[in-house]
C-alpha cells in the first residue's frame, strides 16, 4: 500500500485552545505525523508526496466565501490592535441565515464552530496541503490501488463546508469522497473517529450520492454536542443517506464491532463503488480524550471487518493524539487492511 504525506502540513502549529473556559496546550501538535509517518514506513508502506493540485479539490465541498476567508483572516486579524497571535473567536451568531458580517471578528465567529481551530499564518497552507493528500490518495485509488492511506494533519471531519471546528478546516474526507464521485456514481464514508464527523455529514445531508456513516462516543455529553443523534437521517434528497451510531462511553471492542457491523450493513445496501473511511485512532482505550475502550488489537479487528467488502479504498486520517501506542494502533489497522 502507498502512504501520501507532505512535510507542509507540520506547519501548522496551533499553541493552544479553550476547553470547558480554561487554556490548554492544543494536542493536534506536528508530532502527531511523525509517529503516524514512522509507522507507516515501519509497515514497509510506500511513502509518495501529493501533487499540487491547487484550490479545485477544496473548491468542489468548500464555499469560495469560507476559503478566502481561511486564506485571508489571520493577516487580517493581525492589523486589530491587541489581537490575539492565533484567531480564535470570541462572539458566534444565533443563526446562519443572517446578514454576513465585514468585521474579521465578526467573520472568524461565523466560519469557526468553536475555540479549537485556531488559525496561524501558517494554517492555511499546512490544511491546503492536508487536503491534498486526501485528494492524491483518492487518484491512487482511481488510479487502480485497492487502497491508500493519506497521512493528513490537521484533520477534516469537523469542517462544514464554511465552517471550521475541532482541529479541522478543511474536510478531506469530503474532498477525497467528491474526487472518488468522478468515476462511481455512489461513494460511501465510513467514520470511526472517537468524535462524530458533523462536518461531514452537514457536507452530505442533502445528497444522496455519498453515503455518510459515523460510529463515535454518544454526543448527548461528548463533542461535537449538536450533532451525531442517532435521529440525524438526512433531508430532501439526501433523507435516508445518513446513518449515526452513537456508542456509550466505554464501549470496548466487541461493542464497538458490533455497531460497525450495522454501518456495514447499510453500505452494502447502498452498494457503493468506491469507501472513505475516516480513520480516528482516538477511540483507542489510553487516548487522551478517554471517550471509548478500542484496544491496539482492535483496531485491526475492525480493519478487516471493512476490508471484506473489497471496495476501492481511501483511508484517511482524522484523530487520534500522543500516547504510547499511536503507533501501534495505525499499524494494527493498516496492517489488516
Amino acid at each position: 500500500m502507498k502512504f501520501v504525506f507532505s512535510e507542509s502540513q507540520k506547519r501548522h502549529d496551533p499553541t493552544f485552545f479553550l476547553s470547558s473556559g480554561a487554556q490548554r496546550p492544543n494536542p493536534e501538535v506536528p508530532r502527531r505525523a511523525d509517529v503516524l509517518r514512522q509507522a507507516a514506513l515501519g509497515l514497509g508502506l510506500v511513502e509518495v508526496a501529493p501533487d499540487n493540485a491547487g484550490l479545485a479539490p477544496v473548491a468542489a465541498v468548500h464555499t469560495p466565501e469560507y476559503i478566502q476567508f481561511i486564506r485571508r483572516i489571520h493577516e487580517r486579524w493581525m492589523r486589530i490592535e491587541g489581537a490575539s497571535a492565533e484567531v480564535i473567536p470570541n462572539v458566534h451568531p444565533d443563526r446562519r441565515n443572517g446578514s454576513y458580517p465585514a468585521s474579521a471578528v465578526g467573520q472568524a465567529g461565523y466560519h469557526m464552530a468553536d475555540t479549537s481551530c485556531p488559525i496561524s499564518a501558517q494554517t492555511f497552507d499546512a490544511a491546503l496541503a492536508s487536503a491534498h493528500t486526501a485528494y492524491h490518495a483518492a487518484q491512487l485509488v482511481l488510479g487502480g490501488e485497492p487502497a491508500a492511506y493519506a497521512l493528513c494533519r490537521p484533520p477534516g471531519h469537523h469542517a462544514f463546508a464554511d465552517l471550521a471546528g475541532g482541529f479541522c478546516y478543511f474536510n478531506n474526507a469530503g474532498v477525497a469522497a467528491q474526487a472518488l464521485r468522478a468515476r462511481h456514481d455512489r461513494v460511501a464514508i465510513l467514520d470511526v473517529d472517537l468524535h462524530h464527523g458533523n462536518g461531514t455529514q452537514g457536507m452530505f445531508y442533502g445528497r444522496r450520492d455519498v453515503l455518510t456513516v459515523s460510529i463515535h462516543a454518544d454526543p448527548v455529553r461528548f463533542y461535537p454536542f449538536f450533532w451525531g443523534h442517532a435521529d440525524e437521517r438526512g433531508e430532501g434528497e439526501g433523507l435516508g443517506y445518513n446513518l449515526n451510531l452513537p456508542l456509550v462511553r466505554k464501549t470496548d471492542d466487541d461493542g464497538f464491532l458490533a455497531a460497525l457491523e450495522s454501518g456495514l450493513e447499510r453500505i452494502a445496501a447502498f452498494a457503493p463503488g468506491a469507501l472513505v473511511i475516516a480513520l480516528g485512532l482516538d477511540a483507542f482505550e489510553g487516548d487522551p480524550f478517554g471517550g471509548l475502550s478500542v484496544t491496539t488489537l482492535g483496531f485491526a479487528r475492525i480493519a478487516r471487518r471493512i476490508g471484506a467488502l473489497k471496495l476501492p479504498t481511501a483511508i484517511v486520517q482524522e484523530g487520534g493524539y500522543i500516547c504510547d501506542e499511536l503507533g501501534a494502533n495505525l499499524a494494527s489497522f493498516l496492517g489488516a487492511v
